[in-house]
């Protein structure tokens, strides 16, 4: 993962966290890098979503356990009051596969990392998150869902939508579903990373998917998620 700036207008970044020293430190890191801009910080969730309901943000950088409103409750309306045009939730969590993020993806974040992370990595995943990919590799999206699935067993109905996918496409969402990246599905299907970009865009379109995160929830609901070759 690269930290090369891809964009001209600098990334507004906020912080919701209830660790006052913590919040210094990612101040401070945002700070350094001329392509972000830090925006603003809040101690609690409540506090979050009037935040960002108030300042442009376009990725907010959200601790999941907090006093008065918790990570989870506050990206579930930081995503519902912002639309299609909300900001992106990066969720810290101190664990590997922590239950509470799993929560957090249902709830609409866009990905987690520790919070023990590299500072590279954090920055780069701030840029990751805002150009509209997931941060995290897909497969441990997949574990957190094992190890929180409240619809285990009881797969929803698949939407109508998903017939629309051409056959090549629900390739390309079995093998995205599965955690294979755009390397990975190019190589598997013999066709360009740029083609698989295309084909993954044009699946999140037909089936009203914010992002590939989106994608890998959406199979799960529905037991779309096939076992590997």
């Amino acid at each position: 993962m690269t930290t090369t700036p891809t964009t001209s207008a600098p990334i507004r970044v906020a912080l919701v966290d209830d660790q006052a020293l913590f919040r210094t430190g990612i101040r401070m890191l945002i700070d350094s890098q001329p392509d972000l801009r830090f925006v603003g910080e809040a101690g609690n969730g409540a506090e979050g979503v009037d935040l960002v309901r108030r300042v442009g943000v376009d990725v907010v950088l959200m601790d999941v356990r907090m006093p008065v409103m918790d990570g989870i409750t506050a990206t579930e309306r930081i995503v519902e009051q912002g639309g299609d045009a909300a900001a992106k939730v990066l969720v810290l969590t101190t664990f590997d596969f922590d239950e509470a993020a799993a929560k957090a993806i249902r709830a609409g974040a866009s990905g987690f990392v520790l919070k023990d992370a590299d500072p590279e990595f954090l920055l780069a995943a701030v840029r990751t998150v805002h150009a509209g990919t997931a941060v995290f590799a897909a497969s441990a999206t997949r574990e957190l869902l094992r190890r929180y699935d409240d619809t285990a067993g009881r797969a929803v109905p698949v939407p109508a939508a998903f017939e629309e996918l051409t056959p090549r496409e629900r390739e390309i969402f079995d093998l995205a579903a599965r955690g294979f990246s755009n390397s990975e599905i190019a190589q598997h299907e013999y066709v360009s990373e740029a083609t698989v970009k295309t084909h993954i865009s044009r699946v999140l379109t037909k089936l009203d998917l914010r992002d590939r995160v989106r994608l890998v929830v959406f199979a799960h609901e529905h037991g779309l998620v096939t076992k590997a070759d």
